[in-house]
């Protein structure tokens, strides 16, 4: 779905960049960079948390195996 993104070089990245500050200003390109910080910090929180249990769960079937 967004097999387009691997195809964006850094040329792109700064033309949209720049016509974001055009548009908006700097103050409101801050902000969006900052929320998508924070966004991106709060994914991989939720990932680590989902997946520590189930990291848990392998090493005890992985231990039930070798025991049987």
């Amino acid at each position: 779905m967004l097999s387009f993104i691997k195809n964006i070089g850094p040329t792109e990245i700064i033309v949209v960049v720049a016509i974001l500050l055009l548009f908006f200003g700097s103050r409101i390109v801050k902000m969006l960079a900052r929320s998508s910080g924070e966004s991106v910090r709060e994914i991989k929180k939720i990932k680590k948390n989902f997946s520590e249990p189930l990291k848990d769960i392998k090493e005890e079937t992985e231990k039930f195996k070798e025991g049987v």
